[in-house]
């Protein structure tokens, strides 16, 4: 069968409809697609040990003869043992295969085949259990460096690895879509030498080329793209014009003088609202720095010169908050400011709609029903969206689209996710960036514990005299509910031992707490239900939250003054500064407490780092040292497409050159219109398929 870059996977051998339906899930339906499935590791598989000299560390290749034939025992009802000895002259090893009765037919004795496992000792015995085999002189997943990728239940390594090779052909005569000076330039390995060998490179240095070959091809179009987004707002149809205003009037609003910091990004905001073309900003700030303020400072701009802002934040009770806050703040300058939330009556949402068509609110605050079919703008001029990465791209434009054709509205979108500055500009490639890196003077001080399970009892002890002291305690979870997954015989589950909101809150409210009140908040509840508890949390309500990390943006209790993150390991190191910053915002000391059974001095030095600082950019950095950019890019930035294979932390210098090559393409030709650069333009537009208008 001659395979093509369409041939459907339900041609290749092996493939029936239920695999292709798993196949499905990974985004694979055609031998196009494994082309560009990217292995996310490797296993150098090259040399073969003999079993005295293997290796008892890691996985390893050993070449051995059967010496019997394999027996095959059904222990119970669901499991299977193979066993059978293989030998060498310099011992024996002992194979176990659990649930894998096809081996007793398929290993023969005396004939040679590559074994790959682990070996361990037990006893005088050396063994392996479920190794992955071959005959030896038919190696195809031996003695070679082999792909290892990221899978799916019921698809196994073995399985794509196959089809991965299968479709391979596919790549001889594969289009060229970069420029040839550019690679030639870059000193870039050619596109058909770069599939073959990402997925079965020849050796080490094949496999550097091929990646530096991907890795660069990816950041040059994401750098193409995001100066497409910039020029077309930079181009496109010229701001309103928001006229400056004495900023100490505003000042004079404030209960308190703004940082050095806030003052400076107000100052950009104004400058970009006074320029005639549309603002285009991101403001960061770690928990706490004040952003808000700004986003009341552009509203207040917006207002004293007929215009309407709106602002759209992730969760009800966070538009809540905003509403209430900036009606305080701005009711003195007589700017109305109005709420419009999914779950107000519909005589409510009526009487919001049409003050806001009429123009009687100056700056509206709501969630995702600002963008609703039937809200309408007298003259919106301003969009604020409070936690950036929770909407992205799309959903700022269908609230950009309230503004009018001719004067697109000013953008301003804020958050608290402390981002280092490359990868931000990167991230966030169409936007300005701000950075607020001062906190006001004031803030309470958050101190960090990390602790082991036998310290547990002394943390119930703590909970008590917090809230015997008046305070609350939020207490997070990283599962749900409990569901360990099914593990092999003698592995263990990698969900055992979590600690899973609905049983541990249970437990709580039962046997530790029975006199206090507990509530839980997780994302599988409905949006109402969700609401309902982070609303009788915020009203004191509720003593002790037992939450997942959906708690993350939100709520404001100013009154909790305890946070207790259960599996401290398992969450990144950004996470847990979001969530620490959950507490720290009334007048009382505040603690957050790390609980961790990790035996990882990796893991450990990693919390440590965060009881040491609260600086929230330092931990960022070290986040992405550790994690790479999986926390920031993707899931943050929906819209934006996702890198397969470049590493933003680890290739800088790559992205630099990628940028500088997209820098002069368009330099010489900015519509990308001449022939040999059409290939780029199209991949571009394809990439960005998911931004809005990014080419029209």
């Amino acid at each position: 069968m001659e395979i093509t870059r369409d041939t459907p996977l339900t041609d290749f051998p092996g493939v029936g409809e239920a695999r292709a339906r798993k196949l499905e899930k990974l985004g694979l339906s055609k031998a196009g697609d494994l082309l560009t499935w990217y292995p996310r590791d490797y296993e150098d598989r090259r040399k073969v040990h003999t079993i005295r000299d293997a290796p008892l560390e890691g996985r390893v290749c050993v070449a051995a003869m059967a010496a019997e034939h394999p027996r095959l025992s059904r222990v119970r009802k669901g499991l299977e043992l193979v066993q059978v000895k293989v030998v060498d002259n310099t011992g024996a090893l002992h194979l176990t295969f659990f649930n894998q009765s096809y081996v007793e037919r398929a290993i023969r004795a005396g004939e040679e085949y590559i074994f790959y496992g682990t070996v361990e000792v037990q006893g005088r015995r050396r063994t392996m259990v479920n190794p992955i085999f071959e005959r030896a002189g038919t190696q195809s997943v031996t003695g070679c460096i082999m792909p290892v990728y990221r899978l799916t239940a019921g698809i196994s390594n073995h399985l794509l690895a196959s089809l991965v090779r299968q479709a391979l052909p596919c790549a001889e005569g594969i289009s060229e879509t970069l420029p040839q000076r550019v690679r030639q330039a870059r000193s870039l390995a050619a596109a058909e030498f770069a599939v073959k060998n990402i997925h079965f490179p020849q050796d080490e240095q094949a496999l550097d080329l091929a990646r530096r070959r991907l890795a660069f091809e990816e950041l040059f179009y994401l750098a193409v793209g995001l100066s497409f987004l910039k020029d077309r707002r930079d181009q496109g149809g010229g701001g309103l014009a928001v006229p400056p205003r004495p900023k100490e009037e505003f000042l004079a609003l404030l209960p308190f003088a703004p940082t050095g910091a806030q003052s400076r990004v107000m100052d950009e905001v104004a400058g970009d609202m006074a320029s005639g073309r549309p603002m285009n900003r991101l403001v960061q700030g770690d928990v706490g720095s004040g952003k808000t303020v700004v986003a009341a400072y552009a509203g207040w701009l917006c207002a004293g010169s007929g215009c309407q802002g709106a602002l759209m934040a992730p969760t009800e009770v966070l538009a809540e908050q905003h509403f209430k806050s900036l009606s305080t703040l701005l009711a003195p300058a007589e700017v109305r400011v109005g709420l419009l939330t999914g779950s107000m009556t519909a005589a409510e949402k009526i009487k919001t709609r049409t003050a806001l068509a009429r123009g009687e609110i100056g700056f509206v605050v709501g969630t995702h029903a600002l963008i609703s079919d039937g809200v309408e703008f007298a003259n919106l001029a301003l969009i604020v969206a409070d936690e950036q990465h929770r909407f992205g791209v799309a959903q700022r434009a269908a609230l950009a689209a309230k503004g009018g054709e001719d004067t697109p509205p000013h953008v301003l979108v804020m958050s608290a996710t402390p981002i280092p500055r490359t990868l931000a500009l990167i991230i966030y490639g169409d936007l300005d960036v701000s950075v607020i890196d001062q906190l006001p003077p004031g803030r309470t001080p958050i101190s960090t514990y990390v602790v082991r399970e036998d310290k547990r009892q002394r943390m119930y002890g703590f909970v008590r005299k917090q809230v015997a002291e008046g305070r609350q305690a939020y207490i997070i979870c990283p599962a749900v509910e409990e569901n360990p997954d099914a593990a092999l015989p003698g592995e263990e589950s990698p969900a055992l031992n979590l600690k899973a909101v609905k049983t541990y809150a249970d437990k709580l409210q039962k046997e530790v707490f029975p006199d206090l009140r507990v509530d839980i908040l997780h994302g599988k509840m409905k949006p109402r239900e969700k609401e309902a508890a982070m609303s009788a949390f915020a009203r004191g309500e509720t003593q002790v939250l037992v939450a997942t990390t959906v708690v993350e943006v939100g709520v404001d209790v100013p009154n909790a003054s305890l946070i207790i993150i259960e599996n401290a390991d398992r969450f990144g190191l950004s996470q847990l500064h979001q969530l620490r910053g959950r507490v720290g915002r009334g007048q009382h000391p505040s603690h957050c407490v790390l609980i961790t059974a990790t035996h990882s001095l990796e893991a450990m030095e990693r919390l440590h780092t965060l009881a040491s600082t609260t600086d929230g950019f330092k931990i960022s950095e070290e986040d992405l040292k550790a994690r790479g950019p999986g926390d920031f890019f993707g899931n943050r930035q929906h819209g934006l497409p996702q890198m397969k294979l470049a590493d933003l932390t680890g290739d800088m210098r790559l992205l630099s050159e990628a940028q500088e090559a997209a820098r002069e393409l368009l330099e010489a030709d900015p519509c990308l219109a001449a022939p040999e650069n059409r290939p780029v333009w199209e991949r571009v537009r394809r990439l960005f398929a998911d931004t809005p208008d990014i080419f029209n």
